[in-house]
This record gives C-alpha cells, sequence and structure tokens, in this order.
C-alpha cells in the first residue's frame, strides 16, 4: 500500500473537509499547513517519505492561498536536492463560486509537482454535463487536472454539496489506484 500524504491549507475549514474526504477514499494522512504558512514538527519527514503527496489550497483571489505558497517557497530546499522526484502528486481546491477561476490554482499545483519532478494524477472522472444532473452529482463542475469543489460563501464546511464530497472520495480512491498500479 503506498503512503499517501495529503498536505493542505484551509482557511475557514471547507478545504478540510474536501482533504478528508480525499483522504477517506485514498486512504491518505492529512497534512494542514497552519495559519501562519507553516507544517507541524515533523512534518517535511513525513512528505520526504510519502509515495504520493496530494496538494489541497482553497482559491483566494485567482490563487492558493498565502499559507500555501509560503509552504510551496519553502519546499524549495527540497527541489535543490530533488527530493521528491518521481513521487506521484494530485491536487485539489474549493472556492465559493462554481468557477472562481480555479484552473489557476490548478495550474500553479500542477507547476509545482513539475517543478519538483513529479508525476501528476489527473481527475479521471467524466463530468456530469447532461440536463439530469444537479449538484449532487459526482465532479459536476467538470475538473480533469484535478478535484474542483465549491461552496457558497456563507455556507459551513457542513453544507458542502454531497456531489463534491463523493468526487473527492473518488479521486482518492483513483490516486490510490494509480499508486498500487506503480508497484
Amino acid at each position: 500500500m503506498a503512503n499517501i500524504v495529503i498536505v493542505f491549507h484551509s482557511g475557514y475549514g471547507h478545504t478540510q473537509r474536501v482533504a478528508q474526504a480525499v483522504a477517506d477514499g485514498a486512504g491518505a494522512q492529512l497534512l494542514a499547513i497552519d495559519a501562519d504558512g507553516n507544517l507541524p514538527e515533523g512534518g517535511w519527514e513525513t512528505l520526504a517519505a510519502a509515495d504520493v503527496i496530494i496538494f489541497g489550497s482553497p482559491t483566494y483571489m485567482g490563487g492558493v492561498s498565502w499559507q500555501f505558497k509560503k509552504f510551496a517557497d519553502a519546499s524549495s530546499k527540497v527541489w535543490y536536492t530533488q527530493g521528491w522526484k518521481d513521487k506521484l502528486f494530485a491536487g485539489f481546491t474549493n472556492s465559493a463560486t462554481i468557477n472562481g477561476d480555479k484552473v489557476t490554482t490548478m495550474t500553479y499545483l500542477w507547476t509545482l509537482a513539475m517543478q519538483h519532478s513529479g508525476i501528476w494524477v489527473s481527475m479521471g472522472i467524466l463530468p456530469t454535463n447532461n440536463k439530469a444532473a444537479t449538484r449532487d452529482s459526482t465532479n459536476y463542475i467538470g475538473g480533469y487536472g484535478g478535484l474542483l469543489t465549491q461552496s457558497p460563501s456563507d455556507a459551513s464546511p457542513a453544507e458542502i454539496p454531497r456531489g463534491d464530497l463523493d468526487t473527492a472520495r473518488s479521486f482518492g480512491e483513483r490516486v490510490a489506484a494509480v499508486a498500487r498500479s506503480r508497484g
């Protein structure tokens, strides 16, 4: 079984709830970036031991949160030694609107993985894009490069649409399956 770690920042609890759903599907460990942009003690060692790293950040103002960016910038020490080379990577983001310029956040997460010479795992889940689709349908938002979820700005983390959480679990299962196939 692959050692999968989800490193994420969550400002209001929504991204943390999505991270937990991905972890449930992947059998992954959560590693939260704190409000100051730091990992807990032993966090860098946890990532070094991981076979798979899944990035998660809310989309704020068209990009990752500053706390996630601080973590990413700090990862340049790992980059210099290519410590994460050939690990599997994947990513997800949550924002208050359906679009919210999530693609720029996903592009940032993908680019960070590529900077580390990683191998990216895409969604692998077709969107539900027919007239019968509802917010409780899987991959309703239609992500391909990674998991996209949405929670209205006045909604609590408990109110994230069921379809997004189901998609998050399925995404975690896919990442774990790809990791198992590597062997």
